[in-house]
């Protein structure tokens, strides 16, 4: 499981609600954290799934971790993996994949 910045970030990112499945819905979802890529993102609620990628907290102010997305495409390159084609190995679907031992 992550550790966020600040228990702020932790309680935003972690919003549960009993209306609605997917947090990109709920209304009172803020932010959006990617585990696999390391991003954090304010949701935009405009019926879509978009989010607006985000360098610092709103809270605290840390910087936030820098994103792992091209890292994480490019492991998957490097395995001869398409994510756009291939199935996805389970590890690379959460953070795993990036405190998994390399395969050469």
């Amino acid at each position: 499981m992550t550790r966020h910045c600040c228990e702020a970030m932790t309680s935003r990112v972690n919003v549960r609600c009993d209306q609605h499945d997917d947090p990109i819905a709920c209304p009172d979802a803020l932010v959006d954290f990617s585990a696999r890529f390391q991003e954090y993102g304010l949701i935009v609620h405009d019926g879509g799934t978009s989010s607006v990628t985000i360098d610092f907290c709103p809270w605290c102010g840390r910087r936030l971790p820098e994103s792992q997305r091209d890292r994480w495409f490019d492991e998957l390159e490097r395995r001869g993996i398409d994510p756009w084609e291939d199935e996805v190995p389970t590890e690379f679907q959460t953070d795993r994949w990036l405190v998994s031992p390399r395969q050469e």
